[in-house]
């Protein structure tokens, strides 16, 4: 039998992490193979950041990672930073623009960033083999051999760039976990991270004409609090303040939400009622709430009276509802939304210096793969960079 070609690299996953990696790879004299089961690569850069591509913050530390190993991140993150990958994206002249919230987005398309990801490859020699599944992996000796259905594929270096379990409809896949699983690495449990929260029916939640209703918030989940816009959904709640604190909530545990976080309510329907006494206690709470919401939350506490009819005890029963909302959710929406997943692939088993792995010399390991989660904000796409490039200058 014909053995097959000994590539310098073999990159497993053609998302953002595997081909900036390639890439890199490529730049430095490395031969590389880049293989995936899908046959169109990038497809979750194309569709992140609303199809505009959030491609890093302006703000970056490992504050705004979850991790097992919170300093994991550092070595990467400083070697290959935010000004590193938007000097890249100028040189490329693909325009670049900073929200007011510290994000950086492509000003048009984030298709471009997926061309010019290919285009960097093309120019480094690096070999594409898309579309056709991987049976399974082996070391042999020096090497690491790749059985798949276009042959076997044969390389001294294997770099695991096989993302998450999220969006499985663009080609998610668990290989990654498999392979660490097969030598023996731990694996932090995984779960659906940035993500949509279901709630119990009742109360706010029976209410079906909040859905599609937004507003600021601030909620609060095991010691962590985020703010930002909530949605309330069909099926419970969702917005980046939501999605954010859904990386740390776990089952069982209840969400402390405060829906009018700039504002003491009482106060405000107090100093009304000497003003506006002959308003309702609805059409007053509407100055400072949707007035969807505000309707729904007098309803639902049974206050249909005007100001100067309503106690101070029944403000303060209201201002609680919409200060202290306390509720446990029932679930997540799943992989099937979920932006990111958490959990993966332990730190504890890699080189924070290099990516490789401590047990198997060779094997490298970068992206969402790994126990790494960023915040809601281009902080996922930032790690993919940077991991990237750390284990690209040490192959």
């Amino acid at each position: 039998m014909t053995q097959p070609r000994l590539w310098d690299v073999l990159v497993l996953g053609a998302g953002a992490a595997g081909l900036f990696c390639a890439g890199e790879a490529g730049r430095r004299g490395r031969s590389v193979l880049l293989l995936d089961h899908v046959n169109q690569p990038g497809r979750k850069i194309a569709l992140s950041g609303g199809g505009h591509g959030n491609i890093t913050h302006r703000h970056l530390g490992k504050e705004h990672y979850l991790c097992q190993q919170p300093h994991f991140c550092l070595p990467a993150l400083r070697r290959f930073d935010n000004q590193a990958i938007l000097a890249r994206l100028k040189k490329a002249a693909i325009p670049v623009e900073e929200r007011p919230s510290g994000q950086y987005f492509c000003s048009g398309s984030a298709r471009q960033i997926v061309e010019w990801l290919l285009q960097e490859c093309r120019n480094s020699q690096v070999h594409f083999a898309l579309g056709h599944a991987i049976q399974r992996v082996e070391r042999r000796e020096q090497a690491f051999l790749i059985h798949s259905q276009a042959g076997q594929f044969s390389g001294k270096k294997l770099v695991v760039a096989t993302g998450g379990l999220s969006f499985p409809k663009l080609g998610a896949s668990d290989l990654g976990l498999r392979l660490a699983k097969q030598w023996q690495l731990p694996i932090i449990p995984t779960r659906p991270g940035l993500v949509p929260l279901q709630l119990p029916p009742g109360g706010l939640r029976s209410h079906a004409s909040l859905a599609g209703l937004s507003l600021p918030a601030r909620i609060d989940c095991q010691n962590r609090h985020f703010s930002g816009p909530l949605l309330f959904t069909h099926r419970g709640i969702s917005g980046p303040v939501v999605l954010q604190i859904s990386s740390y909530w776990q089952p069982e545990t209840p969400l402390h939400i405060n829906l009018l976080p700039d504002h003491n309510l009482c106060t405000l329907l107090r100093q009304a009622r000497s003003l506006h006494p002959k308003q309702t206690v609805s059409n007053v709470l509407a100055q400072w709430l949707p007035k969807r919401l505000a309707q729904t939350l007098t309803q639902h506490l049974q206050i249909s009276t005007r100001l100067a009819e309503t106690a101070d005890a029944t403000l303060l029963r209201l201002a609680d509802t919409v200060h202290k909302w306390i509720i446990t959710p029932t679930g997540d929406e799943g992989y099937r939304v979920a932006e990111v997943t958490t959990g993966g692939v332990a730190t504890s088993s890699l080189h924070a210096q290099t990516m490789e792995c401590r047990t198997i010399p060779g094997l490298y390991f970068i992206g969402e793969v790994l126990d790494v989660t960023g915040h809601l904000g281009g902080y996922n796409l930032q790690w993919a960079w940077s991991s990237a490039f750390l284990a690209a200058q040490n192959i």
